[in-house]
């Protein structure tokens, strides 16, 4: 029997290992829209840092999920899984094929299976409770209690992004159970949609070169300069999107902490262990079909394997 659930494609992988390139490539071949699935790329103002496709990419193939808050806005999973299946509906009606691109695992993941957010209920006085200690001791210290009971979920959320550490800590002193093992345990076999999730991998060595090339492109392309104009326009450095990776450490630099050369290094290593632990997730993410691109000389070799996959498994 034919699947009758909306077909879906999802390209996934850590940064700077070639989705973007691909994804055009199969959007055209498939008559796609693109919906970013990067929790930065939501933040009007933030282009080169995020990686964007630019406005001559995306008048080629439609994209969904691009510049739709402020830096000063909040955005959450939740929000991002709800504008996300409204992108999908609206994709499909088209008639044209839904195609998710993207490097945030969580988010992703939300849509895919339908993760629901509010199961363990709330908490006011206990949220109250570690407000006051946050304010106390500060948000490190808050991040590090997190830390203590679920380095998964620490290592997902920043600091200074206290709403979300103290949900984490709400839902294990509600329930008992990390928030990781909570999203874990969430069945992956009950996904509305009708999948076909590729994964890009390749040499650790050669993605960390990609890196430190993407870097310095986006320092020629002028990241120094669209980190200063976000701050010239009031958007505080504190804010959770200015503490995104490749905002915080440039933010660093023009606050006189390090020199320009010492914020382009640390900016390399954050990312390089970014990737890893992108990689890292991905890994334990269940239906993805993984495809080694390490030899870019076998890049039509490499499009018709994945090509393979995708007409195989949404029967196209």
């Amino acid at each position: 029997m034919n699947d009758t659930r909306q077909k879906l494609l999802v390209l996934v992988g850590p940064t700077a290992v070639g989705k973007t390139a691909l994804s055009f490539e199969l959007a055209t071949k498939y008559d796609g829209e693109i919906i970013s699935g990067d929790s930065m790329q939501v933040y009007r103002g933030m282009d080169i840092g995020t990686a964007k496709a630019t406005p001559a990419e995306r008048a080629l193939v439609p994209h969904h999920l691009i510049d739709i808050r402020d830096p000063d806005e909040s955005y959450s999973v939740s929000d991002f899984q709800v504008e996300c299946k409204r992108a999908i509906l609206t994709i499909a009606s088209r008639g044209k094929l839904p195609f998710i691109v993207g490097g945030t695992g969580l988010y992703i993941q939300s849509v895919l299976y339908g993760y629901q957010f509010s199961e363990a209920g709330q908490d006011e006085a206990y949220r109250q409770e570690l407000r006051e200690y946050a304010e106390q001791y500060g948000a490190d210290a808050l991040h590090d209690r997190l830390r203590k009971i679920d380095p998964e979920s620490a290592a997902r959320l920043h600091a200074n992004d206290t709403r979300r550490v103290i949900r984490a800590l709400e839902v294990y002193h509600l329930t008992g159970r990390t928030m990781t093992q909570t999203l874990a345990d969430q069945p992956a076999a009950s996904s509305p949609y009708h999948i076909c999730m590729i994964g890009l991998t390749m040499q650790r060595d050669l993605l960390y070169r990609n890196i430190e090339a993407r870097i310095d492109l986006m320092i020629e392309q002028g990241l120094i300069d669209e980190v200063q104009r976000l701050l010239d326009e009031g958007y505080s450095p504190g804010l959770i999107s200015m503490q995104g990776l490749g905002y915080k450490e440039i933010i660093g630099y023009l606050l006189g902490e390090y020199n320009r050369q010492h914020a382009i290094e640390i900016l390399k290593r954050n990312t390089r262990r970014f990737a890893k632990r992108q990689l890292s997730w991905f890994r334990h993410m269940e239906g993805i079909s993984w495809v080694d691109i390490t030899d870019r000389e076998n890049f039509v070799s490499n499009l018709a394997t994945i090509n393979d996959i995708i007409t195989s498994k949404l029967e196209l």
